[in-house]
């Protein structure tokens, strides 16, 4: 979006943070070139160096949206260009501010026992990775990542793939549950701004995508769903999956101008 942005309003910079609301883990990017597109953060050699020990990138199990342990309960730290959920090093739980009154929430924001025995880390939810050269890039909200065909499935990434596509407003992607299948097949929510080209969209979609990737079902929204902080919001339609009896029974705006496209196994689209 910054391209678009600064050649509109000739903005030559763009600055950005990226952080928890609690701020244990927070990025910052200066851009002033297109060097720093479409990454939430850069650190230099030394804040890498630095921070090595502190943010910690650990697989996800995305069957249940912990931390992956193995059979001794330890986490398994993943390289940075991999990515996964990212902890932050806390010497106590006083490091972290607390939610008001729920030390239930509070006591959930963090792990105990990660790597070694009586080792304490924040979790930030929010799954990133790092090039070599230190750019970060967001992945996924914890729990917004799904399995489909063995595979982790990326919403935040499958969702920017079909957004640069001409006629889509926005695509909010999510994972459904299909009888008779293992894991979440993907489905994609398209607020259009114009009529698509649903071949066409399919096409440009596996030339992008891993096959794996490629949304099984396509939804089409008369309006996008955000929660109160400009969010997207998955729940809603998440809950009311892909049967078209529960169009508009928990996303707002009823049933109307929602729809059902399948991209059956020859990648034809058909739609129900």
């Amino acid at each position: 979006m910054w391209v678009k942005l600064q050649e509109r309003f000739n903005i030559p910079e763009v600055a950005e943070f990226f952080n928890s609301t609690e701020g244990l883990f927070q990025l910052v990017v200066w851009s002033r070139n297109p060097y720093f597109n479409a990454c939430v953060g850069h650190h230099g050699l030394i804040w890498r160096r630095r921070l090595h020990d502190i943010y910690i990138p650990v697989a996800i199990d995305h069957e249940t949206g912990d931390i992956w342990r193995d059979a001794q309960g330890f986490a398994r730290r993943t390289p940075y260009e991999e990515g996964g959920e990212m902890l932050v090093k806390v010497s106590s739980k006083e490091d972290f501010q607390g939610y008001w009154k729920n030390p239930t929430a509070t006591d959930k924001k963090f792990a105990a026992n990660v790597f070694v025995t009586g080792d304490l880390y924040y979790r930030s939810g929010d799954a990133l990775r790092r090039s070599p050269d230190g750019k970060w890039y967001f992945m996924d909200r914890l729990g917004d990542t799904f399995r489909w065909k063995s595979e982790n499935v990326s919403t935040a990434e499958v969702a920017e793939c079909i957004g640069k596509y001409p006629g889509v407003t926005e695509a909010n992607v999510y994972g459904v549950l299909v009888p008779g299948h293992e894991g979440r097949a993907g489905c994609a929510a398209l607020h259009l701004s114009e009529p698509v080209d649903y071949t066409a969209l399919l096409a440009y979609m596996i030339q992008r995508l891993p096959r794996y990737a490629v949304p099984v079902f396509l939804r089409v929204v008369k309006a996008s769903t955000h929660i109160h902080n400009h969010k997207q919001n998955k729940v809603p339609l998440r809950k009311e999956g892909v049967d078209p009896k529960l169009m508009g029974t928990e996303s707002t705006g009823g049933e109307r101008g929602c729809g059902i496209l399948v991209a059956t196994k020859g990648f034809e689209l058909q739609a129900f």
